[in-house]
């Protein structure tokens, strides 16, 4: 299987940042895991990361209850940023509300949707869905 450059994490609760990282490195599918705490510090950043022409990432692991700004504005935002590179996006979330999963589901970005928690086995699947549809 192949390895993402750069998967990035939007998520406000630091123990599952903790053990998606550690989920991650484990898996050995990415050179490196860059962290926001809420959409807006990310949707920020990636605007700027695209303008400069650095690496984009090419998963997104995307909470939706996050303050500031939360997953669905996230995603209102960043599907009208003009980037040719094909970032998968997966909602990672606790909530368990059928109502979010049909709202994910509108979004062609949206690979799928994981319920929290995640272990390894659920990251291997999640990235195995990204590197077969690229295939």
């Amino acid at each position: 299987m192949n390895r993402a450059n750069l998967i990035c994490i939007i998520d406000d609760d630091p123990i599952f940042v903790f053990a998606a990282k550690k989920c991650l490195k484990a898996s050995n599918l990415c050179d490196k895991v860059s962290v926001y705490k809420n959409g807006l510090e990310a949707i920020n950043n990636i605007k700027l990361v695209a303008e400069s022409g650095e690496v984009l990432p090419d998963v997104i692991f995307l909470d939706i209850n996050m303050p500031i700004m939360d997953g669905w504005q996230f995603l209102d935002e960043f599907i009208k940023l003009r980037i040719s590179k094909n970032i998968t996006v997966f909602i990672v979330s606790s909530s368990v509300d059928p109502a979010d999963i049909e709202k994910s589901e509108t979004y062609s970005e949206v690979q799928s949707f994981l319920v929290k928690p995640i272990n390894k086995v659920s990251v291997l699947k999640a990235l195995r869905e990204v590197y077969e549809k690229k295939v």
